[in-house]
């Protein structure tokens, strides 16, 4: 197994890279194929609509077909065929064919591996093992950043897409050949996602799960590009920097948070005091002037730091879970994190283009972005605060 779950871990890179880097993409894509900062958001929200609505249908797939077929069978199918299309891509539509693809083939990656984290491991160890799962993979999120735009320069963005939907290919095959299935659950008890939608105690959760990481993914995989561009004329390089400063900051954040429920003995007030430092990092950026770039980037840093605790979220919705449940049980935690993603992208490009449409300087553009995104943190908070505690 722990073959398979290095090689889940590389299919995690790719995953965590077709999230992030539009953002560096974004100046050879609108030269192109003419794709405005609207359409990058759509396509972009597309790939995480598409990772959420196939939450579901994993969550059953993992618990009655097992993770090695699961994740194999859709990155070879979804990863590689999608960014196969994206290579051939002439106009913006087919951007978003090709991430809404992409989505579905890295949809059950993450969640093969916490499943089988969840199947064979003790439950007390399960947020520092989702969490170095999460920073590992998130190294995908660096190599978004600055040496996608060196490939970019080097090969074109066709040829780096054409060469990443090679390597998607080759990571499902070695998913195939490498990872091992955990043995099924034998119970009477059957169930399904209803039942875990019957919890109250997870209801309390959701909210919070849905809006807590639409930030940081959002500014990272898209926002952060045009910002710098728009507002400070900044070219590939000083993007690839800001971007990769968020995206260390991210990958900091979730080796910060993984052991911190044990150390502090609470999951609740850990995820809670993370994020309104997220909320407080949000709200600086909406309201001081745009006009430094690294202090942005700083804030920027700050959303992915402290934006990064779904491991511990995860592991709280975790142990309200049966076993037999469990594959459903986490699919479904995943699906309102990446499915708010995705909402989020949406709505924030719909903003983004009503207040540009709307005139004045390109920083009047982006400060209702991040009030929205500040907005929305606080909302979960306020309804999070009411959840349950539960032991490790």
């Amino acid at each position: 197994m722990k073959a398979g779950l290095i090689v889940l871990c590389l299919a995690y890179v790719l995953s965590q890279f077709f999230r992030a880097f539009l953002a560096v993409l974004a100046a050879p894509l609108a030269r192109d194929i003419g794709a405005a900062p609207d359409d990058l958001a759509f396509a972009s929200g597309l790939w995480f609509l598409a990772f959420a609505a196939m939450q579901i249908p994993v969550g059953w797939a993992l618990d009655r077909i097992g993770p090695r077929r699961t994740a194999a069978v859709l990155l070879v199918i979804g990863g590689g065929g999608g960014a196969a299309l994206f290579a051939l891509a002439t106009a913006p539509v087919h951007v978003s064919v090709a991430m809404l693809l992409i989505g579905v083939g890295c949809s059950p990656v993450l969640m093969a591996s916490y499943y089988i984290f969840a199947r064979q491991f003790p439950p007390a160890r399960f947020a520092t093992l989702a969490a170095l799962m999460l920073g590992v993979g998130s190294v995908g999120n660096l190599v978004a950043a600055y040496p996608t735009a060196l490939a970019a320069d080097f090969l074109g963005w066709r040829g780096t897409l054409a060469a990443l939907a090679a390597i998607s290919t080759a990571t499902g095959i070695g998913i195939w050949l490498s990872v091992r299935d955990p043995e099924q659950v034998v119970t009477d008890a059957r169930g399904s996602v209803l039942d875990l939608l019957r919890m109250p105690a997870l209801w309390l959760i959701f909210p919070l799960a849905f809006f807590q990481y639409a930030p940081a993914a959002g500014l990272r995989g898209l926002w952060t590009g045009p910002y710098a561009t728009d507002l400070f004329g900044a070219g590939p390089g000083t993007v690839g920097t800001v971007t990769l400063l968020m995206g260390a900051a991210m990958i900091a954040g979730t080796f910060a948070y993984g052991p911190l429920d044990r150390v502090f003995g609470t999951r609740k007030w850990v995820i809670f005091g993370g994020n309104l430092l997220s909320f407080f990092a949000l709200a600086a950026l909406a309201l001081l002037p745009g006009d430094n770039l690294w202090r942005a980037a700083a804030l920027f840093a700050a959303v992915g730091f402290f934006g990064a605790s779904f491991p511990v979220i995860m592991a709280h919705g975790r142990s309200f879970y049966p076993e037999h449940l469990v594959g459903r049980g986490v699919t479904l935690m995943n699906l309102f994190a990446i499915g708010g993603v995705g909402a989020m992208q949406v709505v924030t490009g719909r903003v983004y283009a009503a207040a540009e449409a709307a005139g004045g300087p390109p920083a009047a553009s982006y400060q209702p972005l991040f009030v929205v995104f500040a907005g929305t943190v606080a909302l979960g908070l306020v309804i999070y605060v009411f959840s349950r505690e539960t032991p490790g």
